[in-house]
């Protein structure tokens, strides 16, 4: 999955203009489908500007007491991915799956018939799914780009 992703030169551009560091944390599963097509989308986010997005992959189910923190809905969801700014202070979390990932599978799962295990995604959901992704780690980025402490230490 991790060679068909493609970052446009627009996401490359955006997120190499990033001026804050960000620390990304995701919790995935080998096991885990949804992980198996998103996680290489965020690793290529990261890979745009890697002095100042780190990137972190953990098990969930060997790191079951952070999983248990970061829970969606009450369940042990995965990908879960936290957003931390510059000094690891929380600045946001998505998990399971972004707003294009859920509409995808609402659309599947909620009408007549259901995928079967495994089936590809259909591209233009990838290509929607990646934007919402690249969306996430620029409003993470702004967040900390626009915090009033953080400014004030950078002196901008």
């Amino acid at each position: 999955m991790h060679s068909k992703v493609r970052l446009t030169p627009a996401h490359q551009s955006l997120v190499a203009s990033f001026t804050r560091q960000i620390h990304v944390l995701a919790t995935s599963g080998l096991w885990c489908g949804d992980c198996a097509a998103q996680v290489p989308m965020l690793d290529h986010i990261q890979r745009a500007n890697p002095a100042k997005v780190s990137f972190r992959l953990l098990d969930r189910d060997k790191h079951k007491d952070l999983a248990e923190q970061i829970k969606i809905c009450g369940g042990l969801r995965v990908p879960t991915v936290v957003f931390l700014n510059e000094d690891f202070e929380f600045l946001a979390i998505v998990g399971d799956g972004t707003l294009s990932r859920y509409r995808g599978k609402a659309e599947k799962q909620l009408g007549a018939s259901c995928p079967l295990p495994g089936a590809d995604v259909p591209e233009d959901e990838s290509r929607a799914t990646l934007q919402d992704w690249v969306d996430e780690f620029e409003r993470a980025h702004l967040i900390a780009r626009l915090s009033p402490r953080l400014r004030e230490r950078h002196g901008d």
